[in-house]
């Protein structure tokens, strides 16, 4: 019995090892395939004249939600300068203009820059609330198109492929994108144009606690100009409801945007904070 017993000890040792070491291996891989994943999107959306991407021009039409019903809807244009390095760690290294019109005549605009954030109208410049800004760069952060423009070669960041799957009839490949802090943002990448159309990560309230799952899908990704290409829809929604969507008549690259287009005029009215 003793010897019946050793004998098949054995192929189960074997076996187990052989289990470790092939999870080694798939561990490896996957890093090595995540990588892959997403340096092929790199490539997809322009390869090196999307990492030298230095403004962007947004219009179209943006649509706001609340309880999955609109709330709003403008004529939006979003311009977007990127900086040449985030200011400081977990800052966001852009400035953003969203300029709201009606008969091509600026009614309002929502400035982001320098950690700051005002709502400018006819008025003046309103500080934004603390939480808004807060969202607004924790969703920046997060955002796989800037963390393929930016965060692409950050200390700490990993690309770990979860394998393929199907989405909406799409064949996908999905990775997670990891930086050092432990954050995770969870991409699907489409397998044939390599464009990312799905990403999702988990938002914790500071104050609540209260988890919230952040969803935006990408498509119609189109040239903006200089051999970038730029997706024309988007759709974000937060534990399942829509939230903001918007669909751009037509996205341009590299413009040369002033300085002026982000920063408050010096003699605007600086009003409360509400």
């Amino acid at each position: 019995m003793r010897r019946h017993v050793g004998q098949a000890s054995w192929p189960v040792a074997a076996f187990v090892i052989l289990l470790c070491c092939t999870s080694m291996a798939s561990g490896q891989n996957s890093r090595d395939r995540g990588k892959r994943v997403v340096m092929e999107a790199v490539e997809a959306l322009g390869g090196e004249r999307f990492l030298a991407m230095r403004d962007r021009t947004e219009t179209g039409r943006a649509y706001s939600f609340y309880r999955d019903e609109v709330s709003g809807l403008s004529q939006a244009t979003i311009y977007t300068q990127y900086l040449p390095v985030a200011p400081s760690a977990g800052s966001v290294a852009l400035r953003e203009r969203q300029s709201f019109t009606q008969r091509e005549k600026e009614l309002s605009a929502v400035l982001f820059t320098g950690g700051q954030g005002y709502e400018i109208t006819f008025r003046g410049a309103r500080p934004l609330p603390l939480d808004t800004i807060e969202r607004y760069r924790i969703s920046t952060l997060h955002n796989v198109l800037y963390i393929l423009r930016v965060r692409l070669n950050e200390p700490g960041m990993i690309f770990e492929s979860k394998g393929a799957d199907v989405w909406l009839n799409q064949p996908v490949e999905i990775v997670d994108l990891v930086d050092a802090e432990n954050d995770v943002v969870t991409v699907y990448f489409h397998q044939s144009t390599k464009f990312p159309v799905r990403q999702l990560y988990f938002r914790r309230d500071p104050k609540t606690r209260e988890r919230f799952e952040e969803v935006t899908e990408y498509g119609k990704f189109r040239e903006a100009g200089g051999g970038v290409l730029w997706p024309l829809t988007l759709l974000r929604t937060r534990d399942g409801q829509r939230i903001y969507e918007m669909f751009s008549d037509g996205v341009t690259v590299n413009q040369g945007l002033s300085d002026s287009l982000f920063a408050l005029p010096a003699d605007i009215k600086i009003l409360k904070r509400l």
